[in-house]
């Protein structure tokens, strides 16, 4: 495979922006603070590539310097300020952005081999955001924009930027009604003093599609033993979330009495009191857990797992995020709640591996269709998981009904993991 570049530039806003420190909430500064990557693969039809390659380039550039104004924080820098804490300076010193070619199909970069046909004038567009500045959410508020612009429409929704909402750069207001598991140290395998050992054995990744067929008798098999003190029937994502993690336990061959978490991502968005303002552009998620026992998981109906899931995202309510967010703001360094550590290879940080998972649902995501003026994509690449225990679960690009997950766990356990999340299904 080669690949050659052929420039790279730093991009600024093409017109005069607000400059200075914009101070970051605690859940911006918690959990994921690394660069999550997608990537967008086209295929114009001849109708729709009508433009050189090199003018696409431009378009794709001058685009990107207009949406800069109104998203201006993307062209800033972050910066620590000590106690594992960060700032934003927008100052516009602008993005990178390469343009590159290769000679490669499509199939020589991975899991895409059903677009062999993917050559000799396709293109893809990738981009890195700073989970630091932006959400799921936000980040798709952005690259959609960006499209809009580049099909020379205005701008949608405008971006708010003012953290105040989510009280950024304020003290804590004393009110911490509640303990914060997700802030605990997470289980541990039996018989381990810490994770260290998990921390360091090799890992890799797979991507399970679950047809609209097997998702609906999934849910059929979650609710077979469902009263409804707590709502009416599971959703996709608490019966597949609780799924993953039976499967994790018995592929990861945990004793009965093991205890084990399942980190849970909540958008805020719309549990705050007053709910934030629409086009808020930050970190509006936080993490929860679920905890049980493996043998409980395994044993008990798979109702019983999807219940621990839909118990823990009930709680987190208004009081409940204002409740995290003084814990944050309480501690004196917020090092051990973020993930780069983790990707260093050190002994620091959030951990999710086994005997624990963190499932993350992209499935209410606007993920599709982006059209920067020659078609929609054909393909749209996840974003990286990196570490044992990470996962994502996104609708499929088939637009049929079915999804995908999207696993990271250690070599050891992948296929035990294939096999029992398939087989439980039947």
């Amino acid at each position: 495979m080669s690949v050659s570049i052929q420039s790279s530039c730093s991009l600024k806003p093409n017109a005069k922006t607000k400059t200075g420190r914009l101070s970051l909430s605690e859940l911006d500064q918690i959990g994921t603070i690394t660069h999550i990557p997608t990537i967008y693969f086209y295929k114009p039809s001849l109708s729709n590539w009508l433009q050189p390659f090199t003018s696409i380039v431009d378009i794709l550039k001058d685009s990107l310097s207009r949406v800069l104004v109104p998203f201006y924080p993307l062209a800033g820098r972050l910066h620590w300020i000590g106690h594992g804490r960060l700032e934003l300076d927008c100052n516009a010193m602008g993005v990178t952005f390469i343009d590159a070619e290769s000679q490669s199909k499509l199939e020589d970069f991975g899991d895409f081999s059903q677009f062999s046909e993917f050559h000799c004038g396709g293109f893809s567009i990738s981009l890195t955001l700073s989970h630091v500045v932006v959400d799921g959410q936000s980040a798709l508020h952005f690259i959609s924009e960006w499209a809009r612009i580049a099909r020379g429409e205005p701008l949608g929704t405008q971006p708010f930027f003012d953290r105040k909402v989510l009280r950024a750069g304020g003290p804590p207001i004393s009110r911490m009604l509640f303990h914060h598991k997700e802030f605990d140290e997470l289980p541990l395998l039996i018989g381990q003093l810490n994770n260290s050992e998990e921390r360091r054995k090799k890992t890799t990744a797979s991507q399970l599609k679950i047809t609209k067929a097997q998702v609906e008798k999934l849910k059929s098999k979650a609710n077979e033993s469902k009263n409804m003190d707590n709502g009416g029937g599971y959703t996709r994502y608490e019966t597949l979330t609780a799924h993953a993690w039976r499967s994790a336990c018995k592929a990861r061959e945990h004793k009965p009495e093991q205890p084990t978490a399942m980190g849970i991502c909540i958008d805020s968005r719309k549990r705050m009191q007053p709910p934030l303002p629409d086009g808020y552009f930050g970190n509006a998620i936080l993490d929860v857990i679920a905890v049980s026992t493996s043998g409980e998981l395994v044993s008990k109906p798979l109702g019983f797992a999807s219940s621990k899931i839909r118990d823990a995202i009930q709680n987190v309510t208004s009081e409940y995020i204002n409740s995290a967010i003084d814990f944050c703001k309480n501690q004196q360094d917020l090092t051990k709640f973020q993930d780069i550590y983790v990707l260093r290879g050190t002994d620091e940080g959030l951990f999710y591996g086994n005997p624990n998972l963190l499932l993350v649902s992209w499935l209410t995501l606007p993920l599709y269709g982006l059209d920067f003026g020659w078609g929609k994509e054909i393909y749209m690449g996840l974003g990286s998981v990196d570490f044992d225990g990470d996962a994502v679960l996104v609708p499929s690009h088939d637009s049929d009904g079915s999804l995908v997950l999207a696993i990271c766990l250690q070599v050891d356990h992948i296929k035990a993991f294939e096999k029992y999340f398939y087989d439980d299904i039947i």
